[in-house]
């Protein structure tokens, strides 16, 4: 039983850090850093730079909150910890 916990709390460490990751990468990569790059190309008459730091960033971390609960539903499933 304290495996099974030990891999279950590792499991999701990893999950919330890729998870984190993405959102950080998308929120301060695309909307700070590479945001003159990314003005080159536009998406529905907006700058795509401008896009992501004001929609983009809002809209992937909807997204990261979806697969979390995907990602922690099938895990808690996994591991018997489920409601």
């Amino acid at each position: 039983m304290d495996q099974s916990r030990q891999q279950y709390w590792k499991t999701n460490k990893i999950y919330m850090f890729v998870l984190l990751s993405l959102w950080a990468v998308v929120s301060y990569g695309c909307g700070i850093v590479f945001v003159e790059e990314l003005n080159a190309f536009h998406l529905a008459g907006f700058p795509l730079g401008f896009w992501f730091a004001q929609q983009g960033s809002i809209f992937i971390f909807v997204l990261i909150i979806l697969a979390y609960f995907l990602l922690m539903d099938r895990l808690d499933k996994k591991h018997d910890v489920h409601e």
